[in-house]
Parts: C-alpha cells; sequence; structure tokens
C-alpha cells in the first residue's frame, strides 16, 4: 500500500511538472514592442527558464487594455502610464510594474518642410508642422503613441483634428503601417525610438527631434486580476513578470541592441 501510495503521489508531481512545462499565456501587448523585435528576443529565455510559452497579441495600448478588461488574456504590457494607473485603480490588476523605457522621436524627411530638424522642443515643432501645413500621419488608434501624440498637440495649443483629411492624416493603423505612410507621403509621424530604429523602409528619412522630456516612454507591466477575471493564468503570468524584472530579464532587455543601438532601457525596481 505505502509503495503503491508513493508511485501515484510521484506520478502526481510529474503531471503537474509536465503541466507547468507546457503552460501558456496570453500577454496583451503594443505593437511597438512587436515592431521592435524584442518578443522574438526575449521569449525563447523566458521559455527555456520557465517552461511557459508567451503568445503575445500586439495592439494599441488602448486595444490592449480594452481586451485586457475583457479578460482575453493573463498579462498587459503596455506604454501610457496614465491608464496603466486607471487600470489598477479599477481594480483589473494589484500592481504595476516598471520594466523599461525609451523616448519617442519624430522623424521626418530629408527636405524637411516644416524646417524642424535639430529641434528639442516637440511642441514647437509640431507648431511649425501646423503653420507651414506639412504632411503629418498619426496613428489615430488610440495607442499609447496616439495618446502621446494628442498630449503634444494639446501642449502645442493646435486643435489638429480639425485639420483631418487634409494635413492631417490618420491611419487608424500600427506604428510600422503609420510610418510607412509617413514616408510614402513624404511626411513627419511621430514613433518610438525601438520602431523606428528595427525599420526597414526609412528611404530619406531621419529624426529631427528628440530630446524633449515630454517624449521619454515608460512601460509597465501587470498581472490581470483573477478577481475580474477568474480564467487568468495567474501563477504563470506572474512568473513571467517575475522573469522580466529580474536581473536576468533586466539585462536581456538592455542587452537586445541592433547596429550596436540599444531600442529599451531596463528600470525594474
Amino acid at each position: 500500500m505505502l509503495r503503491l501510495f508513493v508511485h501515484y503521489v510521484l506520478a502526481g508531481i510529474m503531471m503537474t511538472g509536465a503541466a507547468m512545462a507546457d503552460s501558456s499565456i496570453i500577454v496583451q501587448s503594443t505593437t511597438s514592442t512587436k515592431n521592435s523585435g524584442l518578443y522574438d528576443y526575449i521569449l525563447p529565455m523566458v521559455k527555456a527558464d520557465t517552461g511557459i510559452t508567451v503568445n503575445v497579441v500586439a495592439v494599441g495600448t488602448g486595444a490592449a487594455i480594452r481586451n485586457a478588461m475583457n479578460c482575453d488574456g493573463d498579462v498587459l504590457l503596455v506604454h501610457s502610464r496614465k491608464r496603466e494607473d486607471q487600470f489598477v485603480a479599477d481594480g483589473y490588476a494589484k500592481q504595476r510594474f516598471d520594466v523599461m523605457y525609451n523616448d519617442f522621436v519624430i522623424v521626418g524627411p530629408a527636405s524637411d518642410p516644416a524646417n524642424i530638424k535639430g529641434k528639442q522642443n516637440a511642441a514647437e515643432a509640431l507648431t511649425a508642422i501646423a503653420n507651414t501645413q506639412s504632411l503629418f500621419a498619426s496613428r489615430g488608434d488610440d495607442s499609447g503613441t496616439h495618446s502621446k501624440e494628442k498630449s503634444l498637440w494639446a501642449a502645442a495649443g493646435i486643435d489638429q483634428a480639425a485639420a483631418s483629411g487634409q494635413w492631417y492624416r490618420e491611419t487608424g493603423s500600427g506604428m510600422g503601417a503609420t510610418i510607412n505612410a509617413a514616408v510614402g507621403m513624404g511626411g513627419y509621424t511621430l514613433t518610438d525610438r525601438a520602431t523606428w530604429i528595427n525599420f526597414g523602409n526609412k528611404a530619406d528619412f531621419d529624426i529631427v527631434v528628440e530630446g524633449d522630456e515630454r517624449l521619454f516612454n515608460p512601460y509597465g507591466v501587470m498581472l490581470i486580476s483573477s478577481e475580474k477575471c477568474p480564467n487568468v493564468k495567474a501563477a504563470e503570468g506572474q512568473a513571467f513578470i517575475d522573469w522580466l524584472i529580474s536581473d536576468k530579464g533586466q539585462a536581456a532587455i538592455a542587452s537586445y541592441q541592433i547596429a550596436g543601438k540599444p531600442l529599451f532601457f531596463p528600470s525594474a525596481k
């Protein structure tokens, strides 16, 4: 009887371990992190260290948050601090963890019709774009990047929406598609630096505005509440978060570079 009992206990342990090794989670995240190539770089490490397969749904931050609130996922990783804090305040996560940061930049063609190359004040640059009615491609998709862009127009005191369909063009698309649109029409756009570094179709475009403190771009990660969403894989989701904010995870984020340029900077505390 004892031998049989031990056999069943060991079998149960082995089955539990196998289940953990084959587990998977859904991470609602941004197109910018996907387009940057970061997930392709770090997720094999996550799998090797935790046994967890991470499936990323890459959409704009607004859509990612809505998906998370609809319980379509286990973890949320986005970059819109005000909305992230509201997500926690509304009980959809117990805690937000700093994970990494980079910055936003304005990119544009070599011809620089608004004459803004080298400016550090993003609001002044947008004012010049509006005054010259230079083409500007906006994501227009309620993403973190779109929210940042709207806040910069507001800081400039400009109602850019009034020029929608004229010099102000809304793509309703992700970051890569919006940069493509800007390049195609010879206009400006706001992008996160990581996507820009990894972007292939730059043509004669370059960064024209950078360095404004308002362009700071922090990313946060949250475990979706199992109280709001009972089907959340809490143990596996937290294991993924723990890996991201661990010394090893932070070192992996820091080591992800393209042509010697880091795309993200670790910020876990």
